[in-house]
């Protein structure tokens, strides 16, 4: 890379513009436009969401002060005006902004694939979070009484270590809802929270060849009809058990497995359901332990989407905004790879955020931070493995 130019720039050659015109063909998105087009959207939401910006307001103060910069960094010659952001935002159609996103996605794992776990399959975590927004404004959102937000499930590789699949409904939807929104891969493994235990949908993945594990309720009703005698240590039960409750044992009427792990390092006990009866006790114990890495990504997710009414008070605006911090990630997640840099895409993301308008070479810029400093910051977001 050439030191006249500036980070961000660096960055955006890593994106398939050709595919992305295509997007924008397809939904006539920049029909009647003449200067803030789609592409200059994706890219001053992406700079914001990587530089950390606070609000709509906030980054187009950081536009302005880089005004000179603007047409270098691929965000058009003409300023860009809280209004004119805010429309496209409202009314340009998000399947543009969602469909790159799962291209982006696709290409991240296929660069990234690797075959930790050893299965033969690829391992998936799915789960939910929900971002909070203001009632008053976002009416649509409605979550509770004086609530309103919107819920983005994730279908996370564990293995590549990038979404592979998101879904966004309002908040007030239940997290195993969106289980029937994944399309199930045969062979390939599956792990949820308690929430998901949705004994229909896991039934379903069961029927498709795949598997799951997740992890049991403590009211689950069963009997247990086989069960192992010599366990590793920390295994408490490995049985195979049918549930008892009518519509549980009607939703799933087949056997299941019930794995039983004490956690030394908290001292808290937990139990799992599976239909992997191929794989050992702790090989299933240690599926739910990896899901950690599904939570460090929601951590950054909402630390990076300011949604206020100010970026648009529609769900389409709200969807846009999702789509492209998704796609910031994943083009994070491949310049990672494709540099075969040393950081994790969190260190890379932190060094970035700090550093989009410098004039620096992208590899001298990781490998000559401070390696320490970066990571310091980044221990507090991983949480508990079994959180």
């Amino acid at each position: 890379m050439k030191q006249d130019k500036y980070v961000f720039s660096q960055l955006v050659p890593f994106l398939d513009r050709n595919h992305f015109n295509y997007l924008v063909r397809k939904y006539e998105g920049d029909r009647y436009v003449k200067h803030f087009t789609c592409w200059n959207q994706l890219l001053a939401l992406m700079f914001g969401q990587l530089s950390n910006r606070e609000s709509l307001r906030d980054l187009v103060v950081a536009l302005e002060a880089h005004q000179s910069k603007c047409y270098h960094l691929g965000l058009g010659r003409k300023p860009v005006t809280k209004t004119t952001f805010a429309t496209a935002n409202q009314n340009r159609d998000y399947h543009i902004f969602e469909e790159f996103g799962f291209f982006m996605m696709q290409q991240a794992r296929q660069r990234r694939a690797t075959d930790i776990f050893k299965l033969g399959g690829n391992v998936y975590a799915f789960d939910s979070t929900t971002i909070p927004l203001c009632l008053s404004i976002f009416w649509w959102a409605k979550f509770r009484k004086h609530k309103g937000g919107v819920k983005a499930h994730v279908l996370y590789d564990l293995e590549s270590q990038v979404p592979a699949f998101f879904h966004i409904t309002t908040a007030s939807v239940h997290d195993s809802k969106a289980m029937r929104d994944i399309s199930y891969e045969s062979g390939s493994y599956y792990v949820f929270d308690r929430g998901y235990n949705a004994f229909k949908q896991l039934y379903r993945i069961h029927l498709m060849e795949s598997y799951f594990v997740v992890r049991a309720k403590k009211n689950l009703q069963y009997k247990s009809l086989k069960w192992k005698r010599r366990l590793p240590k920390n295994v408490l039960t490995d049985a195979e058990i049918e549930l008892t409750k009518y519509p549980s044992a009607k939703k799933y009427p087949g056997r299941l497995r019930l794995v039983r792990f004490h956690d030394q390092e908290q001292n808290r006990d937990f139990a799992f359901l599976t239909n992997a009866t191929h794989l050992t006790a702790l090989e299933v114990a240690n599926l739910y332990k990896n899901r950690w890495q599904i939570e460090l990504f929601f951590k950054w997710l909402k630390q990076h989407l300011k949604i206020k009414k100010f970026w648009g008070t529609t769900e389409n605006a709200v969807r846009i905004q999702i789509s492209a911090a998704i796609t910031a990630f994943c083009l994070v997640a491949i310049i990672q790879h494709d540099m075969k840099l040393k950081r994790s895409t969190y260190e890379v993301l932190q060094i970035l955020s700090i550093s989009l308008t410098d004039k620096a070479p992208l590899r001298d810029l990781f490998e000559k931070t401070n390696f320490n400093d970066v990571k310091e910051q980044f221990y507090p977001l991983i949480p508990g493995l079994f959180d």
